[in-house]
């Protein structure tokens, strides 16, 4: 992209608040620049200071103030009990795999066994699946926890359950329209969900989702003859979903991911460990920036251009040598996704240079049959990042094209696609995807 000329960029600058500085500087003794950049994040109060720069788990909310959460746990708590068939099913993303893995991981522990499915994304797409709730309900299931998808499947989710099969969702999508008719529908962004953060990632809901499950377990007795788990291990597979969905570092999603990073620099995970050798940054300490562009690409690359599967298993294993031989894969993966995503990016820069006149447009699409649509996300995000304004590329396969879309901080997304729904089969997502 070199040889483009960029847009000029228009600066947005913040300003801070002399009277919050000094409040700042008084009761807490921070240096005169520090109380100048928090105030200038809207940081206001030294409690609100506090938990910026030192993010404590004491100061999660409690999960109950979402909506469901209740409900959501209690039938969990039955299906145990009775034994029943349950799967957890997700989406392919580094949100969703972890999402997966984390409730797998959690189950097991406490001695329950649950499936999980999560599409393929050429052959199947995003969301829950009429035909694969069938196949579930032939084999029993009775239980399905949605993770990080299901909160715009209506129709799906009526179809199982006029056949017998009860969905949870833990979601944290934007609500299209009405919500699911579900046991529960867990997202923050449900009008009468009175959590107060609402930028928790699917993986973040679902850690939420076990803290109120582990207490009401604790309740009825359940742990009087067994081990009560200590959730705080699996911070590491939440602070990689928050990362990897580019959720904001606020609030309860900067605790996870300080908590977790830790962990990931400790090593405790197998399959983490093994992704980290492959990437060359064993024995290195990583923080956000650095897990963005080495574990996460190649955890994503997975459900990409081949399987989430590959992705999962590895989190999940705790095999030495299977964990390697994944890592590897998901480094193969990665490459190819690398040399398609540069191929696309080749042609829509050939497609702008012949055009020309791009500057004019408030958004760009583009679209073609030769695209693989596992990466048109990611290169739709670079191409945002370098022109500046919202970028959606299409891949076009017998007559339907399939797209993704990233847009820039003064655009919300979703509420632009919601006022073109009718000329849609199908969308979702959030503010800037």
């Amino acid at each position: 992209m070199e040889n483009m000329t960029l847009p000029t960029t228009q600066w947005l600058l913040l300003y801070s608040d002399e009277h919050v500085e000094d409040l700042l500087i008084s009761e807490l003794g921070l240096s005169p620049l520090l109380a100048k950049i928090l105030s200038a994040r809207q940081i206001k109060t030294p409690e609100e200071a506090k938990k910026f720069l030192n993010p404590s788990l004491h100061d999660l909310y409690s999960p109950f103030l979402m909506k469901d959460m209740e409900e959501g746990v209690r039938r969990l708590i039955q299906a145990i009990h009775r034994g029943e068939k349950i799967v957890i099913y997700g989406d392919y993303d580094a949100d969703g795999v972890t999402s997966v893995v984390l409730l797998l991981k959690f189950l097991k522990e406490i001695g329950v066994e649950a499936g999980y499915y999560i599409p393929h994304r050429l052959k199947e797409g995003y969301g829950l699946k009429q035909e694969v709730l069938a196949d579930m309900r032939e084999r029993g299931v009775s239980l399905i926890v949605s993770v990080d998808c299901g909160i715009s499947d209506y129709e799906p989710v009526l179809f199982a359950r006029s056949v017998g099969v009860d969905i949870i969702i833990l979601d944290h999508h934007e609500i299209p329209g009405i919500v699911p008719a579900c046991v529960a529908a867990i997202n923050p962004h449900r009008e009468d969900c009175f959590f107060p953060f609402k930028h928790l990632a699917a993986v973040g809901i679902v850690f939420n989702f076990l803290i109120a499950l582990r207490g009401r377990l604790r309740q009825e007795g359940f742990w009087t003859n067994r081990v009560y788990p200590n959730l705080k291990k699996y911070l590491d597979l939440v602070a990689l979903g928050t990362i990897g969905d580019i959720s904001p570092l606020l609030d309860e999603n900067r605790i996870f991911t300080k908590v977790g990073i830790e962990l990931i620099n400790a090593d405790n995970r197998i399959g983490i460990k093994a992704l980290k050798e492959v990437c060359g940054v064993e024995n290195q300490p990583l923080d956000v920036n650095r897990l963005s562009f080495t574990l996460l690409p190649r955890i994503n690359a997975a459900g990409r251009v081949a399987s989430a599967d590959d992705a999962v298993n590895l989190l999940l294993t705790e095999d030495w040598e299977e964990a390697r031989t994944l890592a590897r894969k998901l480094e193969e993966y990665n490459r190819r996704r690398q040399t398609l995503e540069k191929a696309i990016i080749q042609d829509i820069l050939k497609e702008v240079e012949e055009k020309g006149a791009w500057e004019e447009a408030g958004s760009l699409v583009f679209a073609s049959p030769n695209w693989h649509p596992g990466v048109v996300g990611i290169v739709a995000s670079r191409l945002a990042e370098h022109f500046l304004r919202p970028v959606f590329l299409i891949s076009i396969k017998d007559g339907i094209g399939r797209g993704s879309g990233r847009s820039i901080a003064d655009f919300d997304i979703y509420e632009g696609l919601k006022k073109c729904a009718s000329y849609l089969l199908t969308f979702g997502g959030h503010r800037y995807a």
